[in-house]
């Protein structure tokens, strides 16, 4: 006689259970021997300390943070640079990150990032996200150095044998601009920025009425736009004949004009074919993106003062910019800045990371490594590094006929010489920005 199907369903999952069972001690068995026979040099990593070290070789306030672990001698190092408010980064690492971050894994990048993140309950400040940034950073540089392998081998490996860069070029008129371009032209660049004296080229404009009147203060700077205005275009017009067409050409808005008034400019320059016209807008101004799309086909590019996603998702999904323009360190460090890059890179947006001096040489190698591996890199703006820097800072990135050439030691390369870090201390000054004024005394946002 068969077995009812009942007396059968009942050994089956008898048998199941008991196959479930050895199943289950077989699992736990391999696991012991597989942690018996783990390679040596990768034990389990906690973070023993996190520390900020403030340093100033070229007189612009660095700060990169130190993340020490519990394997001697294994540490990593990330920018957490802001210039403007350094003392307060400072406080937010040592008071804040670094009793959060002790004795968690090194190794878990994204799970410290998120929870870091959410730290603070408020997020997407410039100070916490600097702080966050410097911690981020190193994590991944122990990474690399735990793995043998340079971060951008972490992140998929080359895109491209090196790093393109862009020059800055300034003069107080456009021949001396000119000049200043030829000599990075001779150098190898084939992008330069070109800025007549300081943004908003201010010596254009007259004595302005609010000093004479005692509103503000005498070092408050003085930039009206009508001049300005005027004299791009005339500039631009100077260095095309000058340079010709082979030299791509870039230039800052800086987000000193009115929002109708970059739309204009930006329609006049459109003819000398730039690379890119950079922040016509502040960021609180981001609605008239659209309205300039629809006025012309110039390059933009965006993102400076951004800090946090609603700034940067619309302008990339609808396609009202052509170059994404963060600071690496202002939104958060390479587990953002990774992210970003892949969602513009959907929109066939690309990358201009920012590079001025008051990034560190550490935040220069992020820019680097990332740059190295996205498809969708576009410029990298050209960073400088002094004798001091190389001193402080060993295994800066090298600059050679226009391109940004990273070391391949594992990590960023990038190493900190504390003693040297300790003979530049910050300047007296804790870091502002200086105010810049119309003629009647209005405050001109950068």
């Amino acid at each position: 006689m068969s077995q009812s199907p009942l007396i059968s369903r009942r050994k089956l999952l008898a048998g199941c259970a008991v196959g479930s069972t050895a199943m289950l001690a077989w699992r736990d068995q391999a696991q012991a021997q597989n942690e018996a026979t783990a390679t040596p040099g990768l034990p389990p990593l906690k973070i023993s300390k996190v520390r900020a070290i403030a340093t100033s070789p070229d007189r612009v306030r660095l700060v990169v943070v130190k993340v020490e672990t519990s394997e001697p001698g294994l540490y990593g190092l990330g920018c957490a640079t802001f210039n403007q408010r350094p003392l307060a980064v400072v406080e937010a690492v040592e008071k804040y990150l670094d009793p959060f971050a002790r004795d968690r894994s090194a190794d878990d990048i994204e799970d410290m990032w998120q929870n870091a993140y959410t730290s603070s309950y408020w997020r997407n400040g410039p100070v916490l996200n600097n702080a966050l940034s410097g911690l981020d950073m190193a994590l991944w540089d122990i990474k690399g150095k735990r793995a043998g392998m340079p971060v951008y081998q972490l992140l998929g490996g080359k895109c491209r044998f090196a790093v393109d860069l862009y020059a800055h070029a300034s003069g107080r008129e456009p021949k001396e601009v000119e000049d200043s371009a030829r000599s990075y032209v001779e150098q190898g660049f084939r992008h330069v920025r070109i800025q007549m004296g300081s943004y908003g080229s201010g010596h254009l404009s007259e004595n302005p009425d609010f000093r004479d009147a005692g509103f503000g203060l005498p070092a408050d700077d003085h930039m009206d736009s009508g001049p300005y205005l005027k004299a791009m275009p005339k500039l631009f017009e100077h260095i095309r004949k000058a340079l010709g067409d082979k030299i791509e050409l870039l230039h800052d808005v800086h987000e000193r004009v009115n929002p109708i008034e970059a739309i204009q400019l930006v329609k006049e320059l459109e003819k000398y074919r730039p690379f890119f016209i950079e922040d016509p807008f502040a960021p609180e101004q981001n609605g008239y993106f659209p309205i300039l799309r629809q006025q012309t086909a110039c390059p933009i590019a965006m993102g400076e003062l951004f800090n946090n996603p609603h700034e940067w998702v619309d302008l990339i999904t609808n396609r009202w910019i052509d170059f994404i323009r963060v600071h690496l360190s202002q939104i958060g460090g390479l587990t953002p800045a990774r992210k970003l890059a892949v969602l513009a890179e959907h929109f066939a947006v690309r990358s201009a990371w920012h590079g001025p001096s008051d990034v560190s040489p550490v935040g220069h190698a992020c820019n680097a490594h990332l740059d190295l591996a996205i498809h969708n890199f576009g410029i990298q703006e050209g960073p400088r590094f002094s004798d001091k820097l190389k001193e402080v800072f060993p295994g800066c990135p090298e600059i050679k006929n226009g391109y940004l050439h990273v070391n391949e030691k594992p990590g960023f390369g990038v190493d900190l010489n504390e003693e040297l870090a300790a003979k530049y201390p910050l300047p007296e000054n804790p870091g502002f920005w200086t105010p810049v004024r119309r003629r009647d005394g209005t405050a001109v946002r950068p």
